[in-house]
């Protein structure tokens, strides 16, 4: 017993040192980034085009090929999703081809961005012909969105009360209608709190855009769906490869800028979370 409790003191207060150590390289990190980059931000920063003087080298192009992309990511992956863990949840059985899908979409989770992106160029550029637009950048981030959108989906069905379904089956409602009024709106907080961690995971992805051959410089602000694009990871990639310190120093500026864009989208999932929590428990 008291080697057991050794045991387990001694791992508790590894893992403490371990966090402490990972929150102070963070807390490294993000100082460096905006001791570099906190300068540079500014609105002629925010509007300005690419350029190949770091001085008058602005973001507007990337950042608004990312708001493009998260848009219409989220609007692709978000209703397959949201369906495909309905049909799997509440109409599928529970037989042996049920856990064989379960398996492959927890497996599909894990699996390296950049496959992602190599199924984007064979799918969606080459054999889709969607070529370098939006689009098709859209389409493979949705790929790498639709299992942590499944998984979480089906986590927030499986917390709604059975008694909620069997009351609404009682009253005379058919299935769909079970599903549709009663157990999709009581699951919805913990839909939106999935659809943050799939959201968070895409913005900041370079490899799958790269891979379809999303271009590092684009003088252009997207003016549709098939447009060609960049977006801000790209951007950064692109400026912290240019030698000199005024191009780190964008760099540094634009992944400041990336954190906000991350936060503002985390921020208005967070709220709308919130709200559908309270009209619930209203």
């Amino acid at each position: 017993m008291i080697g057991a409790r050794r045991l387990d003191g001694l791992v508790h207060g590894l893992g403490a040192s371990v966090l402490v150590l990972a929150l102070s390289a963070l807390g490294l990190l993000l100082w460096d980034v905006v001791h570099d980059g906190v300068g540079r931000v500014s609105w002629a920063f925010l509007t300005g085009y690419p350029s190949r003087r770091a001085a008058t080298a602005g973001i507007l192009p990337a950042l608004a090929g990312s708001v493009w992309l998260v848009v219409m990511a989220t609007a692709m992956a978000l209703p397959v999703g949201v369906g495909g863990a309905v049909a799997l949840e509440e109409y599928g059985s529970r037989g042996r081809w049920a856990r064989l899908i379960e398996i492959n979409i927890a497996n599909l989770a894990g699996v390296p961005s950049i496959i992602y992106g190599l199924l984007g160029l064979g799918l969606f550029v080459r054999a889709l012909r969607l070529e370098h637009s939006l689009v098709a950048g859209a389409a493979t981030l949705a790929l790498l969105m639709l299992p942590l959108v499944i998984i979480t989906t089906r986590e927030a069905l499986r917390s709604v009360p059975v008694s909620l379904r069997e009351a609404s089956l009682a009253l005379g409602a058919t299935k769909w209608q079970t599903t549709w009024h009663q157990v999709l709106p009581d699951a919805l907080p913990r839909l939106l709190t999935g659809l943050i961690l799939a959201v968070s995971r895409i913005v900041g992805e370079t490899a799958p855009l790269i891979v379809i051959g999303a271009l590092a410089y684009v003088p252009f602000v997207p003016d549709g769906p098939w447009s060609s694009f960049t977006a801000l990871p790209i951007q950064i990639f692109a400026w912290l490869a240019r030698p000199g310190t005024g191009f780190r120093e964008n760099a540094a500026a634009g992944i400041l800028v990336l954190l906000v864009v991350l936060l503002i989208t985390n921020s208005v999932a967070i709220w709308l979370r919130d709200r559908s929590s309270r009209r619930r428990d209203a």
